[in-house]
């Protein structure tokens, strides 16, 4: 997807997040909230920073997993740090794997802001299984 050859995820359009990199058990978003993500009070809703940190927590999770495999996201715990104000930029989130398994994965991520703070942390379990053949 990063390069091209793929299509992104629809989700990705829709948030305004984009892959960056990824490696082994690591993937790196970027993403900048637009005036659809603010609540009534100018800051970005925490739903969209939940979304950016399982989609990184889940894709590196992805990025160990062979061909015919598929996860989905059984628990994530998402801890706000501090708010994202309107017009603050763009946000990095990271995801990596801290166990890999064949049948339940364990990731964590992290987004920061613009200028480098922290802005929120994830745990995340997913499940692990095989795809249907098509």
């Amino acid at each position: 997807m990063i390069d091209g050859r793929l299509p992104p995820a629809p989700i990705g359009g829709f948030m305004a997040m984009t892959a960056v990199s990824v490696g082994e058990g690591m993937v790196k978003y970027r993403c900048r909230p637009d005036e659809s993500a603010y609540n009534p009070i100018g800051v970005v809703h925490g739903g969209l920073v939940c979304t950016l940190l399982d989609s990184v927590a889940g894709c590196a999770v992805h990025s160990t997993l062979p061909a015919g495999v598929g996860f989905t996201s059984l628990e994530i715990k998402v801890s706000c740090l501090r708010p994202v104000r309107q017009g603050e930029g763009e946000l990095t989130a990271t995801g990596r794997v801290t166990k890999p398994g064949r049948r339940a994965a364990f990731a964590g991520g992290e987004a920061r802001d613009e200028d480098g703070r922290l802005i929120a942390t994830a745990s995340s379990t997913c499940l692990v299984f095989p795809l249907p053949e098509e």
